[in-house]
């Protein structure tokens, strides 16, 4: 197979900023919850990426988003700057005009608090995404690693990618209960690291499940895909690298810094 097929393309898109209402509220899990929006505003939203992340502009019930305008060299914030935070788009539904994004819970944050409080009818701001990072599903092998953070996106690949394919994903998440059933037509094996009231952000359970359940996994023709706090991503992508995955077939990012906020950040050399 050529290597152009397992290129990935880097697509731009037209930036535009939302103000949409929830139509459906569930918990997926009791560390995971999904809001689903609508409106007209919707019209023309791409999203092509798996990994893609969208800037929401959380605020309290019955309040209207404060969403920056499209100036000629990008967006234009008011002051006071509003609270963002990037999210991954889970769904799209052009038909119904419903975006799907998906909150992990249970660990504070504006964007937490507005997803908690949420019910039918509230109202979030969205913009973007700017851009999409677009990862052929030619590979032979998908390796797709991270924590609760990285479910929607890790979803949402496992859900584009082929019968022919194989995954192999490892995710942290807070306990058994909080263990989501991923659908792919792919052969797809998924080992769950538990935390069992260990703290977040801390490397040594993923990297111990990562070094077993990636043992025998093919190196020649596999894509390895990392998100979960900053310094775990950057400790998992060493471990990967020693363990024999290409770096040129490789994403990791940081979606969280412990003790930080609003942290977002692709790793890299």
């Amino acid at each position: 197979m050529s290597d152009a097929l397992r290129t990935p393309r880097r697509l731009r898109h037209e930036l535009k900023f939302r103000t949409l209402r929830v139509a459906e509220v569930q918990d997926l899990t009791p560390t995971l919850r999904r809001i689903v929006l609508e409106g007209a505003d919707l019209d023309g939203f791409v999203s092509l990426g798996f990994d893609d992340h969208v800037k929401i502009f959380p605020v309290a019930e019955g309040q209207a988003p404060i969403l920056p305008t499209i100036g000629p060299d990008g967006p234009v914030f008011p002051e006071p700057r509003p609270v963002a935070r990037d999210y991954t788009p889970r769904a799209y539904d052009s038909a119904k005009n419903r975006l799907t994004l998906d909150f992990v819970t249970g660990h504070g944050g504006p964007a937490t608090e507005w997803a908690m409080a949420a019910s039918t009818g509230s109202v979030l701001g969205v913009g973007g995404p700017r851009g999409s990072f677009v990862v052929p599903t030619a590979f032979a092998d998908h390796v797709l690693i991270g924590d609760e953070t990285a479910l929607p996106a890790i979803a949402r690949r496992l859900e584009e990618l082929p019968a022919q394919a194989r995954a192999h994903v490892v995710v942290e998440v807070a306990g058994a209960a909080s263990r989501l059933t991923l659908d792919s037509a792919a052969k797809a094996t998924v080992t769950w690291a538990v935390r069992d009231g260990a703290p977040r952000g801390r490397a040594e359970a993923l990297t111990a499940a990562v070094e077993t359940a990636l043992a025998l996994v093919d190196r020649s023709d596999a894509y390895v895909w990392i998100a979960a706090e900053s310094g775990v991503a950057k400790t998992l992508r060493a471990k990967v690298l020693d363990m024999g995955f290409s770096p040129r077939a490789m994403k990791a990012a940081g979606y969280w810094r412990l003790g930080g906020a609003g942290a977002h950040e692709v790793i890299e050399d």
